[in-house]
């Protein structure tokens, strides 16, 4: 059945791709070119199963478009579509109601992945906060089982410790794709990585420390949102060039 979508982005040639997609889909599009716009067509929300929302626009930008959307309708499936994504934009986003992102240029595959497993999710209503996670650093960390990523979902192996106490340099996570399947994702840290943290951050992080765990989210969460595909042969590695100054600090500032 045809789902209708609302394209809220102020590059025309943009939503003129993005229209195209959705209609080869099987689905009806409508455009709007700016927040203000967008929030006119929105109206209620109630015409609309999900909405592909830029999140750098000039005038209104898309959290503040998302926010009023979210007053008015607070189950409304919203995808952001940006190139900037931060953990403090998930963070603000997710305290909207987001929980959805595509990135931005992105391949038809990519954007379709992204509606269909928005489509997918029961409709809700937007949470108060965030979610508390039990990892602590300078910059609150979203809870990644939560947050779509070009259309797929991860989360830690529900046996993590046991896992660990087996191979405790690897951290193991389970990928949803857009259709619902999921799939096993193994993340090795490479012993030399954990050198190289105690040398630039000047402080000792064993492997079995939870600093890994997070470490580990972070890079599969950037293949993803990179390549909006699962890692090839399911694996990925830590190397002390994947550890970039973010990573440092992040290190440097760990509390447990």
């Amino acid at each position: 059945m045809a789902k209708r979508i609302l394209i809220i982005d102020d590059e025309e040639h943009i939503r003129r791709v993005m229209r195209m997609t959705m209609e080869a889909a099987g689905h009806e599009a409508d455009e709007a070119a700016d927040g203000y716009r967008g929030l006119e067509a929105f109206g209620d929300g109630s015409a609309w199963d999900a909405i592909l929302l830029d999140q750098k626009m000039p005038g209104m930008d898309g959290l503040e478009t998302l926010r009023r959307m979210k007053e008015r309708n607070p189950s409304a499936r919203v995808i952001m579509v940006t190139a900037y994504a931060s953990v403090e934009l998930a963070v603000d986003a997710m305290k909207l109601g987001a929980t959805d992102f595509v990135r931005k240029p992105m391949t038809p595959e990519i954007l379709r992945n992204a509606v269909t497993a928005a489509l997918a999710k029961p409709i809700v209503a937007a949470p108060a906060a965030p979610e508390p996670t039990s990892q602590k650093a300078t910059t609150e960390v979203p809870p990644i089982s939560r947050l779509t990523l070009n259309g797929f979902r991860f989360w830690i192996d529900p046996d993590v410790a046991e896992w660990q106490r087996r191979e405790p340099y690897q951290r193991r996570f389970v990928v949803q794709h857009p259709d619902g399947r999921q799939q096993d994702v193994v993340v090795e840290v490479d012993p030399a990585a954990v050198g190289f943290v105690e040398r630039t951050a000047k402080r000792r992080l064993p492997i079995e420390n939870t600093f890994w765990n997070a470490l580990a989210e972070r890079r599969l969460n950037q293949f993803l949102w990179n390549e909006g595909k699962v890692p090839p042969a399911g694996t990925l590695t830590i190397e002390p060039r994947h550890i970039d100054r973010d990573g440092v600090q992040m290190a440097t500032a760990w509390e447990r």
